[in-house]
């Protein structure tokens, strides 16, 4: 088990948490977590991180390959079981069109395949209009959680030397 970050985790904590100038130490620390197996993302959240061109496309495009995993044959029937249970949900049909070409969707898919914990800073909405990841990771039984979960769970000490 392993945990997949949503593009927001990285570009929340690049203007508001932990930016480069301040707070290095978190981007240290996602890159040690990686390296150990425990923290990627995928490659959806990867093209929408370079998208920014700015100091976060540049620390994105430093990590290794496989810090940003691609769906492969076993991810297939993942992105059934996501899509099917988003059209069985009360949804409009422009909030589930719109969910189903954003990475969003890549990135439930990829956690239920994997059985990967989804890291986001959304949460829940019940809302007809728009869905949310930790809406869909409840419907199809993937654990969601915050950024600041993550660390506590991981016991991330991002202190002074």
């Amino acid at each position: 088990m392993a945990y997949l970050l949503d593009s927001n985790v990285f570009i929340t904590a690049k203007r508001v948490h932990y930016g480069f100038d301040f707070c290095p130490g978190f981007w240290d620390w996602l890159r040690q977590q990686h390296g150990a197996g425990k923290v990627y993302s995928i490659d959806r959240v990867h093209d929408e991180l370079r998208e920014q061109q700015d100091d976060l496309a540049k620390w994105a495009g430093s990590l290794p390959d496989s810090f940003f995993i691609s769906p492969d044959a076993a991810t297939a029937p993942h992105f059934s079981a996501v899509s099917n249970w988003i059209r069985n949900q009360n949804y409009l049909t422009s909030a589930i069109n719109t969910f189903l070409q954003t990475a969003d969707y890549f990135l439930v898919a990829q956690a239920l395949q994997g059985r990967h914990t989804v890291v986001t800073y959304e949460v829940p909405r019940g809302s007809q209009k728009q869905i949310k990841i930790p809406d869909v990771c409840l419907g199809v039984g993937v654990r969601c959680i915050l950024p600041h979960e993550l660390l506590r769970r991981e016991g991330a000490r991002l202190v002074l030397s």
